[in-house]
């Protein structure tokens, strides 16, 4: 289930670096902590949607393994990240 591409519009432009930026690790883990949000909200209407929970588990799973990316290499950001999108690790 895809975001709409006015709502992945306004997240990439809330947490781009600089014009162009659409693959910086900020902006896939926004898009996809978006995108698990609606999937939780399908989920919690359909419970029997099992394709939808697996693509759930595969959005966090990718999300995790961007944040690690970003706890070894920028430190700074990857705190900022958390708090912004209020995560716990």
């Amino acid at each position: 289930m895809p975001l709409k591409r006015t709502i992945k519009k306004k997240v990439i432009s809330k947490y781009r670096t600089h014009d162009k930026d659409t693959g910086s690790p900020q902006v896939q883990i926004a898009i996809l902590t978006k995108e698990i949000t609606e999937l939780t909200k399908h989920l919690q209407e359909h419970k029997k949607d099992q394709s939808a929970r697996r693509g759930l588990l595969g959005k966090v799973a990718q999300r995790r393994r961007l944040l690690t990316y970003m706890k070894m290499h920028t430190p700074d950001k990857y705190q900022e990240v958390l708090e912004s999108h209020k995560l716990k690790k």
